[in-house]
């Protein structure tokens, strides 16, 4: 018989995971039976296996993630329909996908958690279809997506179909960026296409030793180019944290990175038309900060830690640093002052001298466009004694990537605050939101040290010729940087000339920044219409 023969039999159908039944009851006792076989999963060694990792499931990673009772799922009873290739039996609810929504610290949160007990939480049609959703439903009610990512790529069995359903996920990226706060929370592999997802938003999260990120992975790149390298060697979390910078966080285990995901969302509004939520806050916004003239040091070549500064500025000193681990040399935090939260920009004496690089200047531009997006205000901390020298950084594109960081601060309309602590020398000064490219406010400690560059070096240019004919060279060089530094570089020349705002005694500095915040609430900024800027990159 062919398959078109009338007479022939119907294909036989898998014998359903839970018996029909006729009556009201007996559908409503169903439906309870499947709600609890799709909440559960299917397979209890997949269970195990997961667990003998030292991962969570996909619900339990939920249930950390949102305020307790608060998740509504949503299409838990999906099923792919493909057929073949040994799917055909193989019809888990869900499809390997858990979406919906839920709380954190009582605001809406969308999320999606791929459930690695199924198919090894690979993409297919439905997969991908229930993200799609869900991310519109964000999209629409213009709150944040978290997706909890542990998926071994597209689903091989499904063909084109599944990558058709990475590339409507990327779409849905690309027009939530800069609308709701998108986090990736790495709790498992990524490979492939799948990495630029998390690639595409706003932060990324990884669980060190059971989360990689790679587009090809060590067996291929051993194949192609004879290096040797294990998972985490080639994508782990402190890899993507510390050197590549793909990744803001690294954490030791999930309970403690889904934690720290919960206190990013308190600091985050809602989406773009919102502002972040404030907070009381017991610390005085008008606290002396009396520990401040001693953490810096009043002479330019010696280090101390911005982050004893930031501490002791902010409320409660508790503030939240992004990309710790890459590019050290500058800071970038989230904090609040005066219940109200910021984004701080910040140089680091301690690291390459607090100099801006290649990687400082990504690291710092995109914090700044992130911070303008959803309408944090801008708190910039200046000790910068210009950008790093050599020959790799000029050859890699420095003029570049400094670039960025200049077209992040001219762009951002939100309130911005720059004060100059100490060095603030040659163009890298007119870059760290000098009153040039638009602060609102530009303050300066009476350490202060604002010119083209060092008097050291401006004096080897300005006075070559007469410090080479001086019967002591040398001290007529130490003569010609006195001078120098008094009729150019004391601290009050930039104010006497409008190019700063005040110059504040230290200890007043967390009030004065309070204030002018406070000031700057209600500030609006008018655009020139325009389709989108042409950054560099």
């Amino acid at each position: 018989m062919t398959s078109g023969d009338p007479t022939a039999p119907p294909p036989a159908r898998p014998a359903p995971d839970v018996e029909p039944a006729s009556d009201v009851r007996g559908r409503v006792a169903r439906l309870r039976a499947i709600r609890e076989l799709a909440e559960r999963g299917q397979d209890e060694k997949a269970t195990a296996a997961q667990r003998a990792k030292g991962k969570l499931t996909a619900r339990e990673r939920i249930a950390l993630l949102l305020d307790e009772g608060s998740f509504h799922e949503v299409e838990p009873l999906r099923r792919h329909r493909a057929t073949g290739f040994g799917l055909e039996d193989k019809r888990p609810y869900t499809d390997g996908v858990v979406t919906g929504w839920g709380t954190v610290h009582g605001a809406t949160v969308f999320v999606y958690a791929h459930d690695f007990r199924i198919f090894g939480g690979a993409l297919g049609e439905a997969h991908a279809e229930k993200i799609h959703r869900i991310m519109d439903r964000a999209i629409a009610a213009g709150a944040p997506l978290v997706s909890l990512n542990d998926g071994a790529g597209a689903r091989i069995q499904e063909g084109v179909t599944a990558l058709a359903g990475y590339g409507g996920i990327f779409t849905r990226n690309a027009r939530a960026s800069g609308v709701i706060p998108q986090i990736s929370v790495m709790l498992g592999p990524c490979a492939g296409g799948a990495a630029y997802s998390p690639a595409l938003t706003d932060f990324v999260f990884m669980v060190r030793e059971t989360s990689q990120m790679f587009i090809t992975g060590p067996d291929v790149v051993r194949t192609v180019t004879g290096e040797q390298v294990t998972h985490n060697g080639l994508g782990g979390a402190d890899v993507h944290a510390e050197r590549s910078g793909v990744a803001h966080f690294a954490y030791d285990d999930e309970p403690t990175c889904l934690d720290e995901v919960r206190y990013l969302l308190s600091l985050l509004p809602q989406n773009n038309r919102d502002t972040a939520p404030a907070a009381p806050s017991e610390d005085p916004a008008d606290r002396r900060c009396e520990a401040l003239l001693d953490l810096v040091p009043a002479d330019g070549s010696r280090p101390y830690d911005m982050r004893r500064v930031i501490d002791e500025i902010v409320d409660e000193g508790e503030f939240l640093e992004v990309h710790e681990g890459w590019a050290t040399n500058v800071i970038v935090a989230l904090a609040r002052l005066g219940g109200q939260v910021v984004g701080i920009v910040a140089n680091q004496p301690q690291a390459l001298a607090g100099v801006l690089d290649i990687d400082a200047s990504d690291k710092a531009a995109r914090f700044v466009q992130l911070c303008d997006a959803f309408n944090i205000p801008l708190v910039t901390l200046v000790d910068v004694p210009g950008f790093l020298p050599g020959v790799d950084q000029e050859h890699n594109g420095i003029i570049r990537h400094g670039a960025k960081l200049l077209y992040a601060y001219c762009n951002a309309t939100v309130p911005r605050i720059s004060l100059v602590l100490r060095k603030a020398y040659g163009g890298a000064y007119i870059v760290m939101d000098s009153r040039s490219v638009g602060a609102d406010l530009s303050y300066a400690w009476p350490t202060n040290e604002i010119a083209v560059m060092g008097a050291e070096g401006a004096a080897d240019v300005i006075f070559r010729r007469r410090i080479r004919a001086a019967d002591d060279p040398e001290a007529m060089r130490r003569q010609m940087v006195k001078e120098y530094k008094a009729e150019l570089m004391h601290p009050y020349y930039a104010a006497e000339r409008g190019l700063l705002d005040d110059v504040i005694d230290p200890v007043d500095t967390r009030r004065v920044l309070i204030e002018s915040l406070r000031m700057l609430r209600t500030k609006h900024a008018d655009l020139a219409a325009r389709k989108h800027g042409n950054p560099p990159h």
